[in-house]
């Protein structure tokens, strides 16, 4: 949370972040595989809570995340396993983001399932390798999001022609950023929040 806040602070007009399934179904906030040595998949949201050092420490879990953030900011939700969809449209259907907002996956099956629950659901394909990219226009959503190394102008453009918009990830230098805008990205994921938007703050930004 502290890291989302400070995000916000910096002048982004969002933030990404990952949700994985608990033992018991919960869509927590946790990138890796494994929390504090607990394997996410095998453990409840209170037993990964009671790993943290602090007692005042709580894992988040996406439900936290909509309330707190959900009136101030963009929400980029990254799903990183099979099994969760149902979660996911529940959360977003009680409690939907005001300032947008997008669901995306590196797992096709994951995108068709939650397209499939909530028609109307804004998501993405996320790619990392070429091999990856070639499937974006077979499959549901309205964004494609692949690695900086990926992008190229006609790539930008015949995404754009499919009435789909383009957000990059991680672009953390400033010449990446420049590139990334020239190319006419819609968005950009970077860890480096106070560059990118230091550099966009007397322009027109994509982020």
């Amino acid at each position: 949370m502290a890291a989302f806040d400070l995000a916000l602070e910096q002048g982004a007009d969002g933030f990404e972040f990952d949700v994985r399934r608990t033992s018991n179904r919960q869509a927590v906030i946790c990138h890796d595989p494994k929390f504090n040595r607990l394997t996410v998949s095998r453990h409840t949201l209170k037993q990964l809570t009671a790993s943290c050092a602090s007692p005042n420490l709580v894992q988040p879990c996406l439900e936290d995340v909509l309330s707190r953030y959900g009136r101030a900011a963009f929400l980029n939700i990254e799903v990183k396993v099979r099994g969760m969809e149902r979660a996911v449209v529940r959360a977003l259907q009680h409690d939907p983001p005001e300032r947008g907002y997008l669901v995306s996956s590196f797992l096709p099956g994951v995108v068709r399932e939650l397209h499939s629950l909530g028609p109307k659901l804004v998501l993405g394909i996320l790619c990392q390798s070429s091999w990856q990219l070639r499937r974006w226009s077979r499959l549901p959503g309205s964004h494609v999001v692949p690695h900086y190394r990926l992008l190229s102008r006609k790539l930008v453009d015949e995404i754009h022609d499919a009435g789909k918009q383009v957000v990059t990830w991680t672009v953390n230098e400033r010449k990446q950023m420049l590139r990334a805008a020239e190319l006419g990205v819609d968005g950009i994921i970077s860890d480096d929040t106070r560059l990118l938007c230091e550099l966009f703050s007397k322009q027109p930004r994509p982020v």
